[in-house]
């Protein structure tokens, strides 16, 4: 599922393309994608620009010249790309908004993602955590005396922080050194700090390689990311860690597969 690297970089990709934009017209082929499924989706985005657009958590947030607002998750297999008018419309494309010279489409063959109507609610993120870059060591550390759950566990709500999944909590912990499963109430004052810290140099690392494309991960002009080579647990298991050259091991935490070195990372 396309984290937050993955999804900052869909976004800094359809900033200098789409901003400014009138939406000609909207061709949504399938209802089941929208919530609420009752909104009149086109006639709600047909004559309006795109004033702006961004992420919040792993949310691709449009709003509209007329302050209405919307927004978009990629799911596991969900892409959000620009293409010329003419181009061949490949099966699985949901939503389509003419542009007059381009065209934006959302393709998810597994349908875990979908739009989603928030028109000129102020709040629409309640149930979402701080953002990773804005979180302090003591916020951080507030949010995770709350919960006894393993750290990978709680570091993936959404409600404790926004925008982490597998591949940079699994990443963040072992730049941190700290074992996934250690009880997160249970860490250390300079353990918070050291993963705080993690946390976002792992991200500004990911977000410079374009993000991490493992299979159907790409950016708004279709390229995938770079950050999968470099890697460090992720997806290693059973290959020599790169600090240590100690086997990594993996396991499985909350239906998870869950990535770390034993000898960095001790339990």
């Amino acid at each position: 599922m396309p984290e937050l690297p993955e999804v900052q970089t869909v976004v800094n990709t359809l900033r200098p393309r789409l901003l400014g934009k009138t939406v000609r017209a909207v061709r949504l082929n399938r209802r089941d994608i929208l919530t609420p499924p009752d909104v009149d989706l086109p006639a709600l985005l047909s004559g309006h620009a795109i004033q702006a657009i961004d992420r919040r958590g792993k949310r691709i947030v449009f709003t509209l010249d007329d302050a209405n607002r919307f927004y978009l998750h990629l799911g596991m297999t969900g892409r959000l790309t620009i293409h010329a008018l003419a181009d061949p419309l490949p099966r699985h494309t949901h939503l389509l908004l003419d542009l007059g010279d381009c065209e934006l489409r959302f393709n998810d063959p597994r349908r875990f993602g979908g739009v989603w109507w928030i028109g000129h609610e102020k709040q629409s993120d309640e149930d979402m955590g701080p953002e990773p870059f804005r979180i302090r060591p003591r916020q951080l550390a507030k949010r995770l005396a709350k919960t006894t759950r393993a750290i990978k566990n709680a570091l993936l709500d959404q409600r404790v922080i926004a925008g982490l999944g597998n591949i940079y909590v699994d990443e963040s912990l072992f730049a941190a050194h700290v074992h996934p499963l250690t009880p997160a109430n249970l860490l250390a004052p300079e353990q918070v700090s050291r993963l705080n810290r993690a946390i976002k140099a792992t991200l500004r690392r990911a977000l410079r390689h374009r993000g991490s494309t493992l299979r159907d991960y790409r950016d708004a002009d279709g390229q995938p990311g770079g950050f999968q080579t470099l890697h460090r647990v992720y997806d290693r298991e059973g290959e020599p860690c790169r600090a240590c050259r100690t086997l990594i091991a993996r396991i499985v935490l909350g239906g998870r597969s869950t990535h770390f070195c034993p000898r960095c990372q001790p339990h």
